[in-house]
């Protein structure tokens, strides 16, 4: 199979076998016209199997939310057929709008506030900062759109 790279945009890379479709669901690109690739099962020399989505003439992308799916992920800037930027992802330290708590009793579910949660230390979970409850990072993620 040949895919054909892109000359203006980004390619999110080594994102861990399927969790693809994962990342393109929450990153919100449907409906908007932009060429999308996705490549799911990859070989890869790293990972052994890996997703990967190309996306033309995008460049406003959440990290954060890729971050959150797989950290382990990388984002390849493309401009003029060549990457000009390259960034390893990592879980964010603090995240907005993004993750939603699940605590029917926190602000959150009754007030219109910023969703705001803080990673703890070293353990992948995130802590709200209104009700002090945890959230996964990976796997069972509850995002909010």
């Amino acid at each position: 199979m040949t895919i054909e790279g892109i000359a203006n945009g980004v390619v999110i890379d080594h994102i861990r076998a399927g969790f693809g479709m994962k990342v393109l669901e929450f990153l919100g690109l449907s409906g908007r016209g932009d060429t999308v690739a996705l490549i799911m099962n990859a070989v890869s020399k790293k990972h052994g199997r890996k997703d990967m989505i190309k996306l033309e003439n995008i460049r406003d992308l959440n990290l954060d939310i890729i971050g959150l799916i797989d950290h382990n992920a990388t984002v390849n800037y493309i401009s003029n057929h060549k990457i000009v930027n390259k960034k390893q992802l990592s879980l964010p330290k603090k995240v907005e709008n993004v993750l939603r708590c699940k605590n029917p009793r926190c602000v959150t579910s009754i007030e219109q506030v910023t969703h705001t949660f803080m990673l703890t230390a070293d353990t992948g979970m995130y802590r709200c900062m209104y009700c002090d409850d945890l959230v996964k990072a990976e796997g069972e993620l509850n995002i909010s759109r």
